[in-house]
């Protein structure tokens, strides 16, 4: 399990990486607190530790932002102590608020909790649901891929954009229709925002081993291609 650690408080920063590292889990840190989003997307982590207080954007930004993608668990960790800060973690997307000074036991407790809930038993209702074209499965609930023996996590985005693909397999799904599902307001949404998302998606069904997956129809669409299955 990945954790990454959006603190800039190097000697607490280490602290966290020693004791999680006696469990297994592997940390990382943002190398610059104004690309957050970018290394997030880079590092893909199974959890995100977030402070308050960081340079050039807060930690409810940061969040927010993660949210706008991910439901990946976020627990921030703050010396803030009021219940404003508290209301606002949550209010912005966050799972869980641990104050400063905080037991690494309690911490601990949070973050196998939290995975527990995403990633294991407590999930296993929402994995049984799926929709499928041939042997590629999305489970909706859990953001998760599988294509015979390999399995991949999606954003949110990449997600919805899977299921449109899915639902209308093996049809054209028009570009037009993609805007609109998939953000609020289309007129907004360039044509480079929809290529770097179908280019997301695309490289992330291509490395869990199907061999051209999104197929561009110019002047239409997009549509899903499952070697091996029925069209």
């Amino acid at each position: 399990m990945k954790i990454f650690v959006v603190e800039d408080d190097q000697s607490l920063v280490k602290m966290i990486g020693d004791q999680l590292q006696k469990y297994a889990y592997e940390t990382f840190i943002p190398q610059r607190f104004d690309q957050v989003l970018a290394e997030f997307d880079r590092i893909q982590p199974d959890l995100v530790l977030m402070d308050v207080n960081l340079p050039y954007y807060d930690g409810f930004y940061w969040c927010q932002k993660i949210r706008e993608q991910s439901l990946v668990p976020i627990v921030f960790i703050s010396a803030r102590d009021g219940n404003m800060d508290q209301v606002m973690a949550l209010e912005y997307g966050a799972d869980d608020f641990l104050v400063k000074p905080f037991s690494f036991e309690l911490m601990l407790a949070k973050i196998k909790s939290h995975i527990r809930r995403v990633y294991g038993d407590y999930a296993q209702a929402a994995r049984a649901r799926n929709v499928q074209a041939g042997d590629l499965v999305y489970y909706p609930e859990a953001l998760k891929m599988t294509f015979q023996t390999n399995e991949a996590l999606l954003t949110i985005r990449e997600g919805e954009l899977l299921l449109l693909l899915i639902k209308a397999y093996p049809e054209i799904v028009k570009r037009e229709r993609i805007l609109s599902k998939l953000w609020d307001d289309e007129r907004f949404v360039d044509d480079n925002t929809l290529s770097v998302n179908i280019g997301r998606l695309r490289k992330k069904l291509t490395n869990l081993g199907l061999v051209d997956p999104i197929q561009t129809v110019r002047g239409k669409g997009y549509a899903l291609f499952v070697d091996g299955a029925d069209r």
